[in-house]
């Protein structure tokens, strides 16, 4: 799951480079799924937070980013298991610069990491939210923006709920979890 180099031609590079952006511009936000990965980029597209979950005897420790083996004990024994989607902020930096494609047409925002309830840390960003109002251990919920898109209030299109289609990572319709106040 990390963000694209312009290497690959999995639509980090072209076609849906963000608006003012020459073509054949490296993106930097598109993430690289692949075999093992691709569950958790499908879920995100369907609007579903997943996280590992360690199954050997007198472990059970739930972990992100997702592995293929528990941090904390080594086990192969790893599940995919779907998160409530509630998480406190941990901390936060407000960017006012970046220059890699396409964030700095996002700028500012709010880079953070957020304490999920079922135990791990995240890296997200906060939308919905001025960064004067943020507080260390205010509750959030996960929310799904459409990648590519630049900033989205991030409610989605089916009641407000978060849910957000698309064609999972890898291309212009894959969707990131980012997280707003509760």
């Amino acid at each position: 799951m990390t963000a694209g180099t312009g290497k690959s031609a999995e639509g980090r590079t072209g076609a849906g480079a963000p608006a003012g952006a020459p073509a054949g511009a490296p993106r930097f936000d598109v993430p690289e799924a692949d075999a093992f990965t691709r569950p958790y980029w499908d879920a995100a597209a369907e609007g579903r937070l997943l996280l590992r979950r360690c199954r050997a005897t007198g472990c059970g420790v739930t972990h992100h980013y997702p592995r293929e083996f528990c941090p904390s004990c080594w086990s192969e024994d790893v599940v995919w298991e779907q998160a409530t989607g509630r998480a406190t902020l941990y901390t936060w930096s407000v960017v006012h610069r970046n220059d890699l494609p396409p964030f700095g047409d996002r700028v500012p925002y709010v880079a953070a990491v957020v304490e999920l309830a079922e135990g791990p840390r995240m890296m997200t960003e906060i939308i919905d939210c001025p960064a004067d109002a943020l507080r260390i251990g205010m509750p959030l919920v996960v929310r799904f923006r459409q990648g590519g898109e630049g900033r989205q209030d991030g409610r989605g299109g089916q009641g407000g709920d978060g849910r957000q289609g698309g064609d999972g990572a890898g291309g212009a319709g894959y969707v990131v979890p980012v997280f707003a106040p509760a």
